[in-house]
């Protein structure tokens, strides 16, 4: 049965959607059958991946509206293993739309249970703010990855965002773990990003990634081109911070 991994920070611009494809594209590559869904309205995760975002039809909103099953709503990607399902603007209103309904916190759940034994892992790129969506994800997830850019604000917002998943854990999904804090855009010139790492592996020990992903522009780059960083540069420092991911990930997963 998929492992459910949901990549969430209320914060933008922390790298939750590079992660998200960055890391399902490693896994795809190192043999792992890959499930990508996109469950943020601004539907980055599925350009970043080369899909034509205006023609989504059968995406996340209808899946979550249970007017689609899950295996109509998935789409195959130009990343070896890596499906997905996308997302398109009109994901927003799902919010408004969800919010009288019964059960409203377990639309994704039960909406992804059949395809569950289909991929050795599910990841969803949750959207930057802790709304209807983001719970969702979080109520269908095993477990959380909760990416921290190496910058002044790096733990502004982590406290809110922990006391989020609790209360999750305590209504929701009793189940849901913390993979890990991934730290992200780290620049070993900078002596704050240094500091940052200290702090943050001072406060969550364990709880931090080996891995570190770097700065790196390539990375900035292949989303533009509708690539994942494996497909775009394999060589780089970016495809090389990732790949080591998934591979902790795994180790940590398949004891």
């Amino acid at each position: 049965m998929g492992k459910i991994i949901a990549i969430a920070n209320q914060k933008g611009g922390v790298g939750k959607t590079t992660t998200a494809i960055n890391l399902a594209a490693s896994l795809g590559v190192l043999e792992k059958k890959v499930l990508l869904i996109d469950a943020d309205p601004q539907a980055n995760a599925s350009s970043g991946l080369g899909i034509d975002v205006d023609s989504v039809e059968k995406g996340t909103y209808r899946l979550l509206e249970h007017a689609v099953k899950a295996k109509e709503a998935i789409v195959s990607t130009n990343s070896p293993n890596v499906d997905i399902i996308p997302s398109h603007i009109d994901l927003v209103a799902i919010e408004i739309e969800l919010v009288n309904l019964e059960n409203r916190e377990y639309m994704l759940k039960k909406a992804i249970k059949p395809i569950l034994d289909s991929y050795d892992y599910i990841i969803i790129d949750c959207a930057p703010s802790l709304g209807l969506i983001t719970l969702n994800a979080l109520t269908a997830a095993d477990s959380v990855i909760i990416p921290i850019q190496c910058e002044y604000f790096a733990l502004e917002g982590l406290g809110k965002l922990l006391n989020t998943i609790k209360s999750i854990q305590k209504i929701h999904n009793p189940e849901l773990d913390i993979e890990g804090l991934l730290l992200t855009m780290y620049d070993s010139r900078l002596r704050l990003s240094n500091q940052v790492v200290e702090e943050v592996k001072k406060h969550f020990d364990k709880m931090v990634f080996k891995t570190i992903i770097q700065r790196n522009v390539r990375l900035g780059e292949a989303p533009s081109f509708g690539e994942s960083i494996i497909s775009y540069d394999a060589g780089s420092k970016g495809a090389n911070n990732y790949l080591n991911m998934a591979q902790e990930l795994i180790e940590k997963n398949e004891k």
